[in-house]
């Protein structure tokens, strides 16, 4: 019994002394924020980049810098104190994020800013910048690697005469027809096709064919327009 106390009594001076604060030096806040912030700068260049998305948003890269510095700061407070560790614990689980994240690669972002702050904020800085170096390089490496193109979906409405000639067209270039509406005032053809850069060429090469309405290109990554 007089063991079970003194568990107690050792228990509760470890976790709800407020000395244990003073346990994290100036010196390491500073190599700590310095270097995540560092590395954040460092995932925001390799996102700027590397973005092959449509529209490139510069305040959605801004957070992944603040996400490493914040992450940095919360690994930092919480290993000071037991009772801190476990009140932040409580809080975070209750925080939801309902942002839709349309592209898969701005996950791998965030797990990267999320992971950058931890290592830096438990003070393994050669993890923090290695790793980083490393996961950089490969995004770097990958995202330069030279492909068939981007995917497009080209739209068009034509009149029935046109027919023959719009296939003509599709024959010359790789194709996967979507989807096909015909009206009585003519016929909507949507293709996926894949282009390099902002060669336009064959909307033109339609668009000047006799019986074609309008041509229309929209951008596709392979689920959804943007």
């Amino acid at each position: 019994m007089e063991d079970l106390f003194n568990f107690k009594d050792i228990f509760k001076k470890s976790a709800l002394n407020l000395e244990s604060f003073n346990s994290l030096s100036y010196v390491d806040m500073f190599w700590g924020l310095l270097i995540s912030l560092s590395v954040g700068i460092f995932i925001y260049w390799i996102y700027r980049k590397c973005y092959r998305g449509v529209v490139y948003s510069h305040n959605y890269n801004m957070t992944f810098v603040l996400m490493t510095i914040i992450t940095t700061l919360i690994i930092m407070t919480i290993s000071t104190n037991i009772v801190l560790s476990l009140g932040m614990v409580g809080a975070l689980s209750i925080v939801r994020f309902r942002t839709a994240v349309k592209d898969p690669m701005d996950i791998i972002y965030m797990f990267w800013s999320v992971s950058a702050g931890i290592a830096c904020g438990a003070k393994i800085y050669p993890i923090a910048v290695v790793g980083s170096l490393v996961v950089g390089a490969t995004i770097w490496v990958l995202s330069k690697r030279k492909d068939n193109g981007s995917p497009y979906l080209i739209i068009i409405h034509y009149e029935e005469r046109a027919e023959e000639d719009v296939k003509r067209q599709m024959r010359k270039i790789q194709s996967v027809l979507k989807s096909k509406t015909i009206r009585k005032t003519g016929i909507e053809l949507t293709v996926e096709i894949k282009m390099k850069g902002d060669n336009l060429s064959i909307a033109n090469a339609l668009s000047a064919t006799d019986g074609v309405q309008d041509v229309v290109v929209v951008s596709y990554n392979g689920d959804y327009a943007q």
